[in-house]
């Protein structure tokens, strides 16, 4: 009896030891924990009829914001970036992590994002006054706010 007992305690402590309980990387905001992440590519087809949702995604940074850090870009399977923001401007992202992978917790939104708003992102990316004049319709758009974001070591 002793010797089952001792073995079970033994695969407890181990799968505690070995359990993942985070992602591994430089981390920004709330903490991400592991559990439920959807590639980002996939996030409008699990939000379903809902215009807002809690969701953990993971997607590969397309670009960020040049001033800050405000803002970053994930690639999405239709080719149209999917902007990200964070939670009350609480944190920022290094600007040289273009290429790399993401893992976030926050809300996922369908929403319309208006002119000005465009212009002001367009000013952000470093867009000639040229273009950013030639921004004159709102567009509808998926985007993500972060609570979370773990750059990834991979």
């Amino acid at each position: 009896m002793k010797k089952i007992i001792l073995s079970l305690a033994f695969c407890l402590i181990a799968s505690f030891t070995f359990a993942q309980t985070e992602y591994k990387g430089q981390k920004f905001g709330e903490a991400v924990t592991p559990g439920d992440v959807k590639p980002a590519a996939k996030m409008e087809a699990a939000m379903g009829s809902k215009t807002t949702t809690d969701m953990k995604i993971e997607g590969k940074v397309v670009d960020v914001c040049k001033k800050k850090g405000c803002w970053m870009t994930l690639e999405m399977a239709n080719g149209e970036p999917m902007r990200v923001t964070f939670k009350d401007y609480a944190f920022f992202m290094p600007m040289d992590i273009v290429g790399k992978q993401v893992v976030l917790d926050g809300i996922a939104k369908k929403q319309t994002i208006s002119v000005e708003t465009l212009r002001h992102y367009a000013e952000d990316a470093k867009k000639s006054p040229e273009e950013v004049a030639k921004i004159t319709d709102p567009k509808k758009e998926l985007a993500f706010e972060a609570k979370g974001v773990v750059i990834l070591d991979k």
